[in-house]
């Protein structure tokens, strides 16, 4: 599996392994069930430490994009379904918390639109 990290580049290693592996997830570049390198292969072959690449395998199993599964490492997940339910229970949390507090459906669906918006921005690119 071919990734690059640039030390230079504003976003942490981490993350910049964490973005790589999520997107090929997704386009199925990285086809479910795909076993990935382990922490300490992956971490020599790009020349970081080992908890840079632990954390970006932490992140990516929250999300939802892999899981591990002990010996027999850590595999590309079936990323529909998980990343919708994943989705799904924090659309349901946020909008309980948000009735909570009082807050009216337009303004929460503003504050969600804004948050969106912010989130998919390209890194490094102001707005």
């Amino acid at each position: 599996m071919e990734l690059s990290v640039d030390p230079a580049a504003a976003t942490p290693p981490y993350e910049q392994i964490r973005e790589q592996i999520a997107e090929r997830a997704r386009t199925g570049d990285l086809p479910t069930g795909l076993r990935l390198p382990t922490v300490r292969a992956l971490a020599e072959q790009l020349g970081l430490a080992a908890g840079t690449v632990a954390r970006a395998y932490r992140e990516l199993e929250t999300d939802g994009v892999v899981e591990t599964h002990g010996r027999r490492g850590t595999l590309i997940a079936a990323t529909g379904d998980t990343a919708h339910r994943l989705a799904a229970a924090a659309a349901t949390e946020y909008a309980e918390r948000v009735r909570r507090l009082g807050v009216p459906e337009a303004d929460a669906l503003a504050a969600v639109a804004t948050a969106l918006r912010l989130a998919h921005r390209e890194p490094g690119r102001e707005r």
